[in-house]
């Protein structure tokens, strides 16, 4: 598969052909008429926070959101699921895939010159599986984050080597370990709230390290979603009772206090969007 590095960009030479084209022709050549903002692409990459899937089957996920406000068209190829090296060697699940993996597709769309906005959300299923039911969860997400981090750059390199321009947006995830605070069905649930605080404070700023070498912003949904706050914040949850804030907001825009499912409600994916269309403007 080759890239655009030592190749003159599409949009470039486009332009070049129809300058030719103008000075057979004409005297002067034609204004290139731009592509109304309506039909700009927002490519959305990652997992099933970016698919909208939920504990009653798929929703409105914040990317459509973020498309529908930002005018853009929105081309999903995120896979529930799905890892960062899923982002590398695993078809993506939007219709026009044809084969191609996430980024070959992003890739792909980003010669086109029609591509405003990327976000990536991955990095969750790297870490949940092997490290909510390790022995000790910070060595674990210390091994974990290595590959997570060099499968986010490999993309990174691939989307700049194609635009360097384009506006990339980064995300984290809300803390829902913080729900194990309240859900009986977690086992010494306070302990492991109190740990997912260092565990997600770690991974978060190493992830955006990465984000940041390529000049992409970095959206940490565990901070916008209260996940650094002080567990001794306490606030009256009218299902819990008496329990730290970080729960409570947690509890209110993921699924897990109740359902041990990790996705965002409703409420949720509106204040990812947020915090995306904010970070991306």
């Amino acid at each position: 598969m080759t890239t655009a590095v030592q190749k003159l960009p599409v949009a470039v030479i486009a332009a070049l052909l129809l300058t030719a084209c103008a000075q057979e022709s004409t005297p002067e050549s034609q204004p290139t008429v731009p592509t109304p903002a309506s039909q700009r692409l927002y490519i959305s990459l990652g997992d099933s926070y970016a698919t909208g899937y939920g504990p009653t089957g798929p929703s409105d996920s914040f990317a459509q959101i973020v498309a529908a406000q930002s005018n853009l068209t929105l081309v999903n190829a995120a896979c529930n699921g799905a890892t960062s090296a899923d982002l590398l060697s695993t078809e993506a699940c939007d219709p026009n895939a044809n084969g191609r993996t996430q980024v070959a597709r992003t890739v792909d769309a980003l010669h086109s010159g029609e591509v405003d906005l990327i976000t990536m959300v991955i990095g969750s299923n790297d870490l949940l599986e092997p490290c909510a039911i390790a022995e000790n969860p910070l060595e674990c997400a210390t091994a974990t984050l290595t590959d997570t981090r060099s499968n986010i750059a490999t993309a990174l390199t691939r989307f700049r080597e194609a635009a360097p321009d384009v506006r990339i947006v980064g995300l984290s995830y809300p803390d829902v370990f913080l729900g194990a605070w309240v859900n009986p069905a977690i086992p010494n649930g306070e302990d492991l709230a109190r740990t997912s605080i260092l565990l997600y404070e770690d991974f978060n700023a190493q992830i955006a390290a990465e984000y940041a070498k390529f000049g992409a912003n970095f959206v940490d949904v565990t901070n916008s979603t209260g996940g650094y706050g002080e567990l001794t914040n306490l606030t009256e949850d009218p299902r819990y009772g008496q329990i730290p804030a970080p729960v409570a907001e947690v509890c209110s825009l993921t699924h897990y206090c109740d359902e041990t499912d990790v996705h965002p409600t409703p409420a949720g994916h509106q204040a990812i969007a947020n915090a995306v269309i904010a970070a991306s403007r």
